[in-house]
């Protein structure tokens, strides 16, 4: 995997941006999150897919009514985790998107500032094909957070930087990324359904782990988590969340290397 920047006269320009929203019991957090996204700049090059994860608040109904903003539903009858709901928001857009666009994934708790949306195009613009919004990098800061929230995502950044060997990444869990739809497509066309397999949050760093057989371009921007901003408590749960690290682990160590390249 490459960490480096395409050279400035290889700039490839973006299409459209589909930003997905995987969403359990957001009611609260989700209007305030689209109405974000509508002020970004680039709003009416954006699709927003909220994967409604078998929410009981309500959250799907939430959509309707967002002006200047192309909204699009995807429900799940039952709760799935998000694992699932990043597949399912996934698989909406490669359904939809063209070959040039680009996909966004954000957390639906009004955490992520939608305002890093043209940072992360600039950054595909300029060649990467995988742009991770850093907590680690200077600018970047969580300090909002939980502090065993902290502690994991350090802890994880450590693990995970000696078993992938992501030269020059520092986050690995943040769940705000933006990925080229043309990269996507050779991963799905490879592992389909098994492209993201886990259904809790180690679903993030799963994807990251088999986009490297692709041998993608990664970069990371600057991200200031704010925790401060979501109105309910944490769906993460930490001894479930080290157990899935620890099963991705090792089925990556067991299963084998694609045998082409994708």
């Amino acid at each position: 995997m490459q960490t480096a920047q395409a050279p400035q006269d290889d700039v490839r320009p973006c299409g459209d941006v589909h930003v997905v929203l995987p969403a359990y019991n957001e009611a609260a957090a989700l209007p305030p999150l689209l109405r974000r996204i509508a002020a970004v700049e680039l709003a009416d090059r954006i699709t927003v897919w909220v994967v409604d994860d078998g929410s009981s608040d309500g959250t799907g109904d939430c959509v309707a009514g967002v002006r200047g903003l192309d909204v699009r539903l995807v429900r799940h009858p039952v709760n799935l985790g998000l694992g699932q709901a990043v597949q399912s928001g996934l698989r909406a857009v490669l359904d939809a998107a063209a070959e040039g666009d680009v996909m966004v994934v954000m957390d639906a708790d009004d955490t992520h500032d939608p305002g890093l949306i043209p940072a992360l195009l600039r950054e595909i613009a300029a060649g990467a094909d995988v742009v991770i919004c850093s907590r680690f990098v200077g600018g970047g800061d969580d300090s909002t957070a939980p502090r065993w929230r902290r502690v994991l995502s350090r802890g994880a950044r450590v693990v995970f930087g000696r078993v992938l060997h992501f030269d020059g990444i520092q986050d690995f869990t943040c769940g705000y990324r933006a990925y080229r739809v043309s990269l996507l497509r050779r991963a799905a066309a490879h592992w389909g359904e098994r492209l993201v397999e886990e259904r809790g949050f180690a679903c993030m760093v799963e994807l990251l782990m088999k986009l490297r057989h692709c041998g993608p371009v990664v970069s990371e921007i600057p991200f200031r988590l704010r925790y401060d901003r979501k109105p309910g408590s944490s769906k993460l749960r930490l001894g479930r969340t080290l157990t899935q690290y620890l099963v991705l682990l090792t089925r990556d160590r067991l299963a084998p290397v694609p045998y082409r390249k994708l």
